[in-house]
């Protein structure tokens, strides 16, 4: 029982792990942002459409509305948007200052998820996330001293925050009614869709690209989109969006430690402590839900035990 109650947060840790690669891969690579994020999510899709086809019981398909249809298309839209933010702030500005201004999201998802679904935030909770704008803050002051193009840069990254946070809310009105991996196999397309779309009307190159971009393409889709983007969709099933968004704060901490390892991207002291608040706050919005543990169920996995007993009725 025990292990059941952690596997979520366990699952959520190597998504968070995944996803911070992300960057590392991005700056890599030589070609366009939005040709980056086109392939991520057209391979992502390639590589998930056989496991749909195999007719497990947990992806069979659901009696969609055109309401549903329409939220699986905005949801899409946010994806896409997502990427053409995030990925072209990392051509302006430094990894750091990318990753830590995105962790804004989980701000934007409680304040959402307040107006659309009546989720109330505890002051505790609260209290961690302004702790969390607070650090984003003094990152984003770290790079008025380097250039408009960093500040340009920021604001992309703000821009792609918003935009995830979007997707997630949507991903939660859905939850109860389609399955995680036939989630995002529709989102992913649609997401794709736009960026071929977008691609295509500024005359881009889809194809002229060396061996090496192809490579790092699926590396994209493999590590911080399957097991990324993906496992997070299907996290939504047991935990809240707000969750899954304060979690993914956490993915700077990695990021610029593999930033530094693997790019030889130094970070500034103006970014170093805006990252320990950052993490200061992560780290007391998990510290509150450890507490709710020990005091019993988590509230994210009530309405998953709630399925689980009336499914056992039936």
């Amino acid at each position: 029982m025990k292990q059941a109650r952690y596997t979520p947060y366990l699952m959520l840790l190597i998504g968070v792990i995944a996803i911070a690669l992300s960057a590392i891969f991005i700056k890599w690579s030589e070609a366009p942002t939005s040709i980056m994020g086109m392939y991520r999510l057209l391979f992502t899709v390639v590589l998930i459409v056989p496991f749909i086809r195999r007719g497990s019981p947990l992806h069979k398909p659901s009696k969609s509305s055109l309401r549903d249809i329409g939220l699986l298309a905005l949801a899409g839209v946010f994806l896409g948007l997502h990427f053409l933010f995030w990925m072209e702030s990392l051509v302006h500005t430094s990894v750091a200052s990318s990753m830590v201004l995105l962790s804004l999201q989980p701000v934007f998802v409680a304040i959402g998820a307040f107006i659309l679904f009546r989720e109330r935030t505890p002051l505790g909770g609260a209290l961690c996330m302004s702790l969390a704008i607070i650090g984003s803050a003094v990152i984003a002051w770290g790079d008025i001293g380097l250039s408009s193009q960093a500040l340009y840069g920021d604001l992309l990254s703000i821009l792609g925050a918003l935009a995830y946070a979007l997707y997630m809310l949507t991903g939660q009105a859905l939850k109860d009614r389609i399955s995680g991996l036939r989630y995002s196999l529709w989102v992913f397309a649609i997401a794709g869709g736009l960026l071929l779309l977008y691609n295509v009307s500024l005359g881009i190159s889809l194809t002229h690209y060396p061996l090496r971009e192809w490579g790092i393409f699926l590396l994209l889709a493999l590590i911080p989109t399957i097991l990324g983007q993906l496992l997070f969709n299907h996290l939504l099933r047991y935990l809240e969006a707000s969750t899954i968004s304060m979690a993914i704060v956490g993915e700077p901490v990695f990021a610029i430690i593999l930033a530094y390892f693997m790019l030889g991207e130094s970070s500034t002291i103006m970014q170093i402590i805006g990252g320990l608040i950052t993490l200061a706050g992560i780290g007391g919005y998990f510290k509150l839900k450890y507490s709710h543990m020990m005091q019993g169920a988590s509230p994210d996995l009530q309405e998953h035990k709630g399925e689980s007993k009336s499914q056992q009725q039936v």
